[in-house]
């Protein structure tokens, strides 16, 4: 376990944490910083699709499923690009970076560097000290987080899944039932 609060690191919802926002939530955290924190909840695909919102990207309008980002903002559209992180500011992991608008898909040589795009609607945000109060709280268990969990892994089985990475006594939450009241 990587206990550090940061940017790449997944959020794991334990079952101590009672908002229904984020139960069984997996979170990708993607800033973190002395002004809070943004994260995305990976687990929440709807039923709506990314071309029913957006329809002057025809190669963005056809990457699937729109996710519940997070209670936050849920007026605005976070694109999660699996490819080369363009600039230090935008890059989550070495080959995961956040778009924070249409515009900037459209430069071909960022959008061609995006073997993968996720598009998320709202974000989890926290103020100032408050994520971190949530961990201590033992709300939240923190791993580092990989690509291929973010862009491959099964939505409906992933917090399943991180559960027994942990193991100990979280492999047994494991079985629990995922709450299909969520997606």
């Amino acid at each position: 376990m990587d206990p550090e609060l940061a940017k790449g690191k997944f959020l794991i919802a334990m079952t101590t944490l009672l908002d229904p926002n984020f139960s069984q939530a997996i979170i990708l955290l993607c800033e973190h910083g002395p002004d809070g924190s943004l994260g995305l909840v990976l687990n929440r695909p709807t039923n709506v699709e990314v071309s029913t919102l957006i329809e002057d990207l025809p190669e963005l309008a056809a990457s699937g499923q729109v996710y519940a980002g997070g209670p936050v903002g849920k007026n605005g559209m976070l694109i999660l690009c699996r490819g080369d992180a363009t600039s230090e500011d935008r890059g989550i992991l070495k080959d995961v970076f956040l778009a924070h608008d249409l515009d900037v898909l459209k430069f071909p040589w960022l959008y061609e560097s995006a073997g993968e795009i996720r598009c998320f609607v709202g974000y989890a945000g926290w103020a100032t000290g408050q994520l971190e109060a949530e961990v201590n709280a033992g709300a939240w268990h923190i791993l580092a987080a990989d690509s291929k969990l973010i862009f491959d892994a099964n939505p409906a089985t992933l917090w399943q899944e991180m559960m027994l990475q942990i193991g100990g006594e979280c492999a047994i939450y494991a079985s629990m039932p995922q709450d299909l009241s969520l997606n």
